[in-house]
């Protein structure tokens, strides 16, 4: 019994490292993009070939015939499509790979518990419980991923804000200042940067740079973004000085970003009784009081043997 939950733990944690592998290569891949696009001498090599990503592609033919087997909705997939556009993916396959995670995982997870015999403990708590975890898997997952972009965004906006400042105060335009931030920290901010692009893509596309801002602010989802928009959409409309408004707006962010981690220590004290009363004062009173226990309880069998 023992070998079989040790084996279902270990191919788990494989199965959850080698995921957390594929992100990570996707990551690095969208970095070696950022290089490649920027110099047009690299574009005809290896590395452009490199950086061709044809995993999604691949991923949406091997989950094809299982994304049907789930019942949608358009509003259900409307939801799944926006959840989605909030974690970065924003291709029409993205939401049929996620319909057909949520029957393969499953399904992975009920051939694992089958292999090791984990079964034996009870078949149908066990077979439910894989069969539930499996499908909230991916919800988990999509969740997660939501909020660490939207982390990110949050951290790089302050700095994307002085850049702006500094080019508008040099004379360029807002639009052309947003496009100059979206080259200048593909690096450092390819989250920022990718959504910057998007901004300028679609105020060349002809639409209002007021619904090209509002479109940002419901892609992000982040209230500092919120703010930004309705901030540069009120500048356009009553001419204000640009520049000002932006660098105060900055200067906020940093300062909540400063309450927030001011916030978080004061935090720590509370969140530390918890394993100070569960793990680290029981070890402590064997160290200190085992000794005298021990001398005590020798001390009263000799009394006692008298």
């Amino acid at each position: 019994m023992t070998l079989a939950i040790v084996t279902f733990a270990a191919v788990f944690l494989m199965f959850i490292s080698g995921s957390l592998l594929y992100f990570y290569r996707r990551a690095v891949t969208a970095r070696l993009a950022a290089v490649v696009y920027s110099d047009p001498s690299l574009q005809k090599g290896v590395l452009r070939r490199l950086i061709e990503n044809r995993s999604d592609l691949q991923i949406e033919k091997v989950v094809d015939p299982f994304q049907k087997l789930l019942p949608r909705s358009p509003e259900e997939v409307g939801i799944i499509q926006r959840r989605l556009i909030l974690a970065g993916y924003r291709k029409e396959s993205h939401v049929n790979i996620f319909y057909g995670m949520k029957v393969l995982v499953p399904l992975a997870l009920t051939v694992l518990v089958t292999m090791t015999k984990a079964y034996e403990y009870g078949w149908f708590v066990v077979y439910a419980l894989s069969l539930g975890l499996g499908f909230l898997i991916p919800d988990f997952w999509l969740g997660n991923r939501i909020a660490n972009r939207q982390l990110k965004v949050r951290l790089g906006l302050p700095e994307a804000l002085d850049l702006m400042v500094i080019c508008i105060e040099a004379g360029l335009g807002v639009d052309q200042a947003v496009q100059r931030v979206a080259e200048e920290l593909r690096m450092s901010q390819p989250v920022i940067s990718d959504e910057f692009r998007l901004v300028n893509l679609e105020q060349r596309a002809g639409r209002a740079r007021a619904d090209a801002w509002r479109h940002l602010a419901e892609r992000t989802d982040v209230d500092s973004v919120r703010a930004l928009c309705s901030l540069l959409i009120q500048t356009d409309q009553f001419g204000t000085s640009v520049s000002k408004a932006l660098r105060i707006h900055s200067d906020t962010l940093r300062t909540q970003r400063r309450q927030r981690a001011e916030e978080q220590a004061a935090k720590t004290a509370v969140k530390l009784v918890f394993p100070l009363v569960f793990f680290i004062f029981p070890s402590l009173f064997v160290v200190v009081l085992a000794p005298a226990l021990i001398t005590l309880f020798e001390g009263m069998r000799k009394y006692l043997l008298e």
